[in-house]
C-alpha cells in the first residue's frame, strides 16, 4: 500500500507525562499500547490490535504545547520544507530522521501546528477506516487562506495523479483523498464554545470514533479530563469536543442513533 502524497498519514500526541496519558486514554477509549521503535519515551495506541496513533514524550523537549498534531505524507521532506517557508509556514523541527523516514514539525501561516512525514505509512492505517481517526478538522479564522496554503504545500487539488481533491460541503472546505473524505477546513460558526478552538489560535483537531459519545463523555470527567463541547447530532455524527487532563483537545463522534 503506498501514501498518498499530501494525505493524512498518521496523527501523533505530545504529552509530557506518559504513563499518565495511557491511563487516561485506556481507561477512556480503551486503548491498549505498545512500546515505539523509537525508544522508552514513545508508545503506539492500539484498538482491537490495529494500530491508531501515536503517543509521544516530547513536549517538554520540544517546547510545544501538549496536543494532538496529524502528520501529512510527502514525497520528499526536504522540498516540502523548503515550500512551506516559502508560503509562510514556520518550519519549527526538521526535517529529521525518525525511525523508517523523516519527519518535519512545523506551524501553518495562522500558527497551526502539523506534521510532514516522508518514508514507509503504517500498514492498515487510515483516515476513517478500522482504527485510524475518523477525521481531521482544521479549526481556523480564515479557511479558504489555510486551504491556499495547503494546497500549495501539499497538492490538494493541483489535478495531479492521486493528489487529494478538495470541494466546499456543509459550511467547510472538504479534503478527499482516494474519494474518501480525510479531513475539512472551517471557520468559526454561531453557536461554538468560545475557547474550544474556534477563536484564538488555530489547531488541527482529531476525531476518534467510538460506540457511545455521551459515556465517553462522561468517562473523560471521570477520568480527570473535561467536556469543553457536550455531545451534539451534526452531519458527522453524534460528537463531543473533549480534552484530557494534560491539555490536549480531541473530539469522539458516534453514529446518530
Amino acid at each position: 500500500m503506498v501514501a498518498v502524497h499530501g494525505a493524512p498519514c498518521w496523527v501523533n500526541l505530545m504529552t509530557r507525562d506518559l504513563d499518565a496519558t495511557q491511563h487516561f486514554y485506556g481507561s477512556v477509549l480503551g486503548w491498549s499500547f505498545r512500546p515505539g521503535s523509537l525508544g522508552p519515551e514513545f508508545s503506539v495506541a492500539m484498538l482491537d490490535g490495529a494500530p491508531v496513533a501515536g503517543l509521544g514524550a516530547l513536549a517538554h523537549r520540544l517546547g510545544q504545547p501538549v496536543s494532538w498534531t496529524p502528520y501529512f505524507y510527502v514525497d520528499s521532506a526536504d522540498l516540502a520544507a523548503s515550500r512551506l517557508q516559502e508560503r509562510g509556514g514556520t518550519l519549527a523541527v526538521g526535517p529529521l530522521k525518525f525511525g523508517p523516514g523523516r519527519a518535519v514539525l512545523a506551524a501553518d501561516l495562522t500558527g497551526a501546528v502539523f506534521g510532514l512525514w516522508e518514508g514507509a505509512e503504517t500498514p492498515g492505517w487510515k483516515i476513517g477506516r478500522a482504527s485510524a481517526p475518523a477525521w481531521l478538522e482544521l479549526h481556523t479564522a480564515d479557511p479558504f487562506t489555510a486551504a491556499v496554503f495547503y494546497g500549495g504545500l501539499l497538492g490538494w487539488a493541483s489535478g495531479e495523479p492521486g493528489a487529494c481533491d478538495v470541494s466546499y460541503e456543509n459550511d467547510e472546505i472538504l479534503v478527499r483523498s482516494e474519494s474518501s473524505i480525510v479531513a475539512g477546513l472551517r471557520g468559526p460558526r454561531p453557536g461554538d464554545v468560545p475557547g474550544a478552538g474556534d477563536v484564538g489560535q488555530p489547531f488541527w483537531q482529531v476525531y476518534f470514533r467510538v460506540s457511545d459519545t455521551d459515556a465517553i463523555a462522561g468517562s473523560a470527567t471521570g477520568a480527570g479530563g473535561r467536556v469543553i463541547a457536550p455531545p451534539d447530532d451534526t452531519w458527522l455524527g453524534r460528537v463531543a469536543e473533549l480534552q484530557d487532563p494534560f491539555g490536549a483537545r480531541f473530539t469522539v463522534v458516534a453514529d446518530i442513533p
